[in-house]
């Protein structure tokens, strides 16, 4: 069984989660600038075997896409052409950020590392990976 690799997709950084091999628990892997991402991702599957790639799906509170959809609807299609036999999954990444800026203030974290944005994408990566295992496990998708 492979791994499932989650993105959390921006104009500068992309941050990147993954299960492990059993896919069970979510954990952050990095973060990587928007430009380098399909090159980490090649050198990643050359070593690790990816079942899925979990990608936020930005939307609205009324259930619309965000404008953020413009460039993560791109990145989608080329991941997708990239990696055909890599199944790729939406989550709607709503509140990922606001949930792993409270992750990390429970967690006792100071602000200085509260303010690291790396660190907030790769968390809020694993939130949408953690989504997504919660949601299948309880048959949801």
């Amino acid at each position: 069984m492979g791994r499932i690799l989650a993105i959390d997709y921006g104009q500068k950084r992309v941050g990147l989660a993954v299960t492990d091999s059993l896919q069970i628990i979510a954990n952050p892997l990095t973060t990587v600038h928007s430009k380098d991402i399909f090159d980490y991702l090649i050198n990643y599957l050359r070593t690790e075997q990816v079942d899925a790639f979990v990608l936020g799906y930005a939307k609205q509170m009324n259930n619309t896409d965000s404008e953020s959809m413009r460039y993560i609807k791109p990145f989608a299609n080329k991941l997708k052409k990239t990696f055909p036999y890599v199944k790729l999954i939406y989550i709607d990444e709503r509140f990922t950020s606001k949930i792993a800026q409270r992750s990390l203030i429970d967690a006792g974290a100071k602000k200085k590392t509260r303010q690291k944005k790396e660190l907030l994408d790769k968390i809020s990566a694993t939130v949408i990976l953690q989504t997504y295992l919660e949601q299948k496990n309880n048959n949801v998708i």
